[in-house]
């Protein structure tokens, strides 16, 4: 096994570790990397509790609250447009008012948050990846954290991972993608089709190929990229479209006579299940789809589409005619070398509950609709 094998199997572990409420630490490389020394450990702010922030206090000294800069913006703390910020953690903040802090949809009930002290320390990539880290552990990107000796980690038993390997995690668990099944699996609306599962070869998180018939693979295929979207695709949510741009999909390709559907875990436009239903409830209170993504501290769309170009790759394809409305996933693909022939559009009519929505993505994301 690679270093950069152990790298991400150490990242999967400690974001494990993070989602039970335990400390992780981001060093600033290694020695191959050439270290100087910096590390970061911390705690998920969403899961801080009076025992979990007792023993950080204990284990290290001065912490501070480490959020991206767009949920300090929600919070009117005064920025420099840096990713990612950090502000001072007050003497009166206990771990309930810690977890508003991480959670917007806390902000009705407990409306009287700050003022809040932005440090001034210019991000760096061990904070950077700080944050990252919890997002790939799909928790809300804020973090309690303290600057702490290389050694921290290896003297109290935590795990701890370079940020270089947290930062470019989305691209070399990418290109590490290894098929490890394949099965046929008649559908409605395509009876010959076959499934073929794809997963990082040190593991993680699996994507699905729907192939439907026998697509060329001398001409461009005709594709589509879907992210999960388990309230939509399996339980029939009115609040997307996704459900039906699924099984129209899988319809269309079949009545083409063949393509790919790739089936990527990005819930939530790559925010997780937990987040994407916060952001439900924040749409309740009256923000739209980008804003509640944004004050959750999330980018607009956290995806990258390096996957689906490995899975294409793999699977024999170079070039493809993709079924979709948004034309970052164009962009997406062929960054990663995917040659996109066309742009099919893909588009169905909207009902009272999704209106609003898809009228908010043509307006604000660019979406062809």
């Amino acid at each position: 096994m690679t270093d950069l094998d152990k790298d991400l199997l150490t990242l999967e572990r400690a974001a494990d570790d993070l989602r039970r409420g335990y400390m992780a630490v981001v060093m600033a490389g290694g020695a191959a990397r050439g270290d100087d020394g910096r590390a970061l450990a911390l705690i998920p702010a969403e899961l801080a509790n009076t025992p979990s922030l007792a023993r950080f206090d204990m284990l290290t000294d001065t912490s501070f609250i480490l959020l991206t800069n767009n949920r300090a913006a929600s919070l009117k703390v005064p920025g420099e447009d840096w990713p990612v910020v950090r502000i001072a953690r007050p003497a009166w903040m206990k771990a309930e008012d810690i977890v508003a802090l991480a959670d917007p949809t806390l902000d009705l009930a407990t409306p009287l948050k700050g003022p809040f002290k932005r440090l001034n320390h210019a991000p760096d990539a061990v904070d950077r990846a700080a944050v990252k880290l919890v997002k790939w552990a799909r928790l809300l990107p804020a973090v309690i954290a303290a600057e702490v000796p290389a050694s921290f980690a290896a003297d109290h038993g935590f795990l701890s991972v370079p940020a270089p390997a947290v930062l470019d995690a989305d691209y070399t668990q990418a290109a590490k993608l290894r098929q490890v099944a394949s099965a046929r699996v008649p559908l409605a609306g395509a009876e010959n089709t076959r499934l073929v599962s794809f997963r990082p070869l040190v593991g993680g998180i699996e994507h699905i190929a729907i192939v439907i018939g026998e697509p060329h693979r001398h001409a461009p295929v005709l594709m589509r990229i879907h992210s999960e979207c388990f309230t939509g695709d399996l339980l029939g949510s009115l609040k997307c479209d996704c459900g039906e741009q699924l099984r129209g999909a899988i319809k269309a390709i079949g009545d083409a006579g063949g393509g790919v559907l790739l089936y990527l875990a990005q819930e939530g436009r790559g925010i997780g299940l937990i987040s994407k239903l916060k952001a439900y409830a924040l749409q309740d209170q009256g923000y739209d789809t980008v804003d509640a993504n944004t004050r959750l501290g999330f980018d607009v769309d956290e995806r990258v589409f390096a996957p689906a170009a490995e899975m294409l790759k793999a699977l024999g394809f170079d070039a493809v005619r993709l079924m979709t409305n948004n034309p970052d996933k164009v962009t997406g693909l062929e960054r990663f070398g995917i040659t996109v022939a066309e742009r099919v559009a893909h588009k169905f009519p909207t009902n009272p509950h999704n209106e609003h929505y898809l009228a908010t993505k043509k307006a604000r994301t660019g979406h062809l609709l």
